[in-house]
């Protein structure tokens, strides 16, 4: 059996291992894959191909100001309570997007969070809708067609805008475009058949992302293509698609786009019909282009008659309320996964809810925080007790342990056997204290993401210094917490709040068992130390959590160690 210290080590072995396979099996295994890609060269489907974007988009286009951009076209104007923004009628494309309930930083005149930008911006993002003939004779709208609206202005008081575009041969097309109080949009597409020929067509829609945008750099967060297809979550990164070039799934339903740590561009068409979803990546000059879409299906319309598909996109903010409601509403599965709840989802979301209710009732997302700490110390609490009154009598019966291995220092097997009877004797597990700890340890990673992923938590504020939850702690040792004029190197941002969490990890190490290794002694001496500066990049929020936990858990650990040295 193994001694005290053995046991020690490899928990913190284990600890440290449980750490990573858990940040491994994020960024390697945990996207899903499913046969049903087809790369270009493997493709065996008739579906016409789309008509290539690139060729109208400069291979380095040129870089002006969003005004300036927007001055160059004809434009529908989108205003609601969450959004700003306009549609570009050159081609029907929602290029112009703007959060209103989203800034850039904490201060009250920071700008607005853009979601999409036009061509010639500095970062190009937009979605259009259109048509794929089944007949090169049929000419369809394309990125260079000039639509008509019958409105200036999209507003989410159920006011609709019609555009039209004539092929002047026969055939009209229509889109009736509406957006709902959130982040919905609605484009209804009409084709009419005015000629004596029946026509096939199939819908489309894509979204257009030009070069590679920057990613917050976790790798236990998803950032970029992503869709849920025939009950499969399809998650990839930007190169993924520059490397494949083309990725293609089929389902009935489902969602696909494009995902940031918060906000999310997404199509949803109908999710009664069965689609062709792609994923696409090309080069042009030295940008990068990225597409995600879906193909309808061939329809035929015959002599004088009308055709027409709905299909949804969303743009906006990756609010849980939001998407769940959107599930509902559309019949859409699996919405929600467009936030990275990661492995743990069925903990993760449930706990998010408790804390976003929290936040509703006390109006700070710091104070949910420390409340929801306290109640999953509540949960635990018989585990944490029994792990805490193992380590009290375990610490209490070390010096006698320390005199077995003395005396059978040179006797290992022997040492073992003494030990076991010694255990026996005292009715003591030494692994009793470690268990508890495994257990929760699941619990803690599904916070983690919650606090990590949860838009809610972004700029919200706590007390003090602390008005970004989100972001790492502002203040730093190195220049004495403001007290010097210096902005120190990023690497030496350790702020108040890592180190309070430091020095709690070494307070609640104090009272454990002390290992009899001088080696393993420093090791155990260092780990706060290396979670202070590790944790100091983490959103503070995070760090404010773990501090506070240990806080809680130095109390509980001193009050039962107290009532184990009085039993005893």
């Amino acid at each position: 059996m193994m001694n005290p210290t053995d046991d020690q080590k490899n928990m913190l072995y284990f600890v440290i291992l449980i750490f990573g396979v858990m940040f491994a099996w994020q960024y390697f295994f945990d996207v899903p894959q499913t046969p049903t890609i087809q790369t270009t060269e493997q493709q065996s489907t008739v579906t016409p191909s789309l008509p290539s974007e690139l060729a109208t988009l400069e291979a380095i286009p040129q870089i002006k100001s969003r005004t300036e951009a927007l001055a160059v076209t004809p434009r529908l104007k989108i205003k609601t309570a969450r959004l700003k923004g306009s549609i570009n009628l050159k081609g029907a494309r929602i290029d112009d997007l703007m959060l209103l309930d989203y800034r850039e930083g904490t201060q009250p005149d920071s700008p607005h969070i853009v979601l999409f930008s036009p061509e010639h911006t500095a970062d190009p993002y937009g979605a259009r809708f259109g048509w794929v003939a089944g007949s090169e004779s049929i000419k369809v709208p394309d990125a260079n067609s000039i639509w008509s609206a019958d409105v200036s202005k999209i507003t989410d008081n159920n006011q609709a805008a019609t555009l039209t575009w004539d092929n002047g041969a026969g055939v009209q097309f229509v889109q009736e475009v509406s957006v709902d109080a959130n982040y919905l949009f609605s484009v209804k597409q009409k084709v009419i058949n005015k000629t004596s020929v029946p026509l096939k067509l199939l819908s489309y829609g894509r979204i257009t992302r030009i070069g590679t945008p920057k990613t917050a750099g976790y790798m236990v967060l998803h950032e970029g293509p992503i869709g849920f297809i025939d009950d499969h979550l399809e998650e990839y990164d930007y190169g993924d698609l520059t490397d494949k070039k083309e990725m293609r799934f089929k389902g009935q339903g489902g969602w696909i786009g494009f995902t940031d740590k918060y906000w999310l561009s997404a199509f949803i068409p109908d999710q009664q019909q069965n689609f062709e979803f792609f994923f696409q990546g090309q080069t042009a000059g030295q940008l990068n282009h990225y597409v995600a879409g879906y193909y309808g299906q061939l329809k035929e319309i015959a002599p004088g008659e009308a055709m027409e598909v709905t299909h949804n996109l969303f743009s906006g903010a990756k609010v849980l309320d939001i998407l769940d409601a959107y599930e509902e509403k559309l019949g859409v599965h699996h919405f929600d996964k467009a936030v990275d709840f990661g492995w743990f989802y069925i903990i993760t979301k449930p706990l998010f809810y408790v804390l976003d209710y929290t936040y509703r009732w006390v109006g700070n997302f710091g104070v949910a925080i420390l409340i929801l700490t306290v109640l999953l110390k509540l949960l635990f609490f018989p585990l944490a007790n029994k792990s805490y009154r193992s380590m009290g009598k375990m610490k209490q019966l070390q010096p006698k342990m320390e005199k077995l291995k003395e005396r059978y220092a040179d006797d290992k097997m022997k040492l073992n056997q003494e030990l076991m009877a010694f255990y026996k004797k005292e009715k003591v597990n030494p692994m009793a204290g470690c268990l508890p700890m495994i257990i929760q340890i699941p619990v803690f990673f599904a916070l983690y993401k919650v606090l990590f992923v949860s838009i809610e938590m972004r700029h919200a504020p706590f007390f003090g210094w602390i008005h970004d939850l989100s972001a790492p702690d502002p203040t730093t040792f190195f220049n004495l917490f403001g007290v010097i004029p210096w902005d120190p190197p990023s690497f030496l941002m350790i702020g108040a709040w890592p180190i309070i969490m430091g020095a709690t990890m070494l307070i609640q190490q104090k009272l454990n068992p002390a290992p009899a290794d001088p080696i393993q002694a420093k090791m155990f001496l260092l780990m706060p130390i290396m979670f202070t500066v590790m944790l100091a990049q983490f959103p503070v929020g995070l760090v404010i959590y773990w501090s506070w936990s240990n806080v809680l858990s130095i109390g509980q650990q001193w009050v039962m160690m107290r009532s184990v040295k009085k039993a005893s």
